[in-house]
């Protein structure tokens, strides 16, 4: 299962209410953090997300409110004696922007990476992926999309009396050997889809966003400005929620949650209002948000 929290829901300045960017996924055991805004360490600490199981920071741009909280989770990492490497990859100009912002030296290895939409990282049970995004300074969103898996019929693995470590051998070659009979890994699991995740950081839509956003299960888009100030959002580069929610209805997503909201909002709900006329499935974040895929 994959666990999302957002960990800042706002943008540009911190509010009472509301911490600076940042989103946290955790998956078998691991945190990924997409942008990292000032104070997102602390707000690990109160959302339930380990600091110290932190493997990877992905920035979606290089404006200060989505990096500056990196300078003070290395030292906390430092201080705990971290010894495994942290990877940090963004937009050209990271190194340079991460470099200047760290303190002295550390006991594990930092390594920055820049990349561009071109990017994708993959494993065995994941990978994660780069998107142009449009916004005042070059950016860059993210997929994380999870492999697609099988489950196992067990009427039928019963019946074929497949059983033990005969799982993990069909698994691992495709088909086994039951007497004299063959039995292949289709004939006895159906496919299950990888969940898709999408973060967008901060951008007005567009084409590559929406072609990023195809179908996925939760799309977290930009959402600072209401419809009302449009034209502050287009002179800011930032999406409207109704924008947002057009974007996600034509993409087909399955659930949108809304972020980096303007402080001048102080109750979103008009907001959410807004983005649920144009697509049901649309919920504005809250610091602490957590979403189960």
């Amino acid at each position: 299962m994959i666990k999302v929290v957002i960990l800042g829901s706002g943008g540009a300045v911190p509010s009472p209410a509301r911490s600076l960017p940042s989103i946290g996924i955790r998956y078998f055991g691991e945190v990924y953090l997409f942008d990292c805004g000032e104070g997102t360490q602390r707000q690990m600490m109160i959302h339930g997300l380990s600091y110290s199981k932190v493997k990877m920071i992905f920035l979606t741009h290089l404006h200060a409110d989505h990096f500056l909280g990196i300078a003070g989770l290395m030292q906390t990492l430092k201080m705990n004696e971290r010894k495994e490497p942290l990877f940090i990859f963004g937009p050209p100009g990271t190194e340079r922007c991460i470099s200047s912002i760290l303190m002295g030296t550390y006991p594990f290895q930092i390594c920055i990476k820049e990349i561009d939409e071109n990017f994708c990282l993959k494993n065995e049970k994941f990978k994660i992926s780069a998107f142009k995004t449009s916004h005042n300074v070059r950016g860059i969103g993210y997929i994380f999309q999870e492999n697609d898996s099988w489950n196992f019929n067990k009427e039928k693995a019963d019946k074929l009396g497949i059983k033990g470590a005969m799982f993990r051998k069909l698994e691992r070659e495709g088909e086994i050997a039951i007497g004299k009979k063959k039995v292949k890994l289709k004939d006895v699991t159906k496919p299950k889809r990888g969940v898709k995740l999408v973060y967008t950081g901060d951008t007005v839509p567009c084409q590559e966003v929406l072609l990023a956003s195809k179908g996925a299960d939760l799309l977290i888009h930009d959402g600072t400005f209401s419809d009302q100030h449009r034209e502050d959002a287009a002179n800011k580069m930032h999406s409207t929620v109704s924008q947002a929610a057009e974007l996600a209805k034509k993409a087909k997503v399955k659930n949108l949650v809304l972020v980096h909201m303007s402080n001048r909002y102080k109750d979103t709900s008009s907001l959410e209002k807004e983005a649920k006329k144009i697509f049901k499935k649309s919920q504005m974040a809250f610091d602490g948000m957590e979403i189960s895929l």
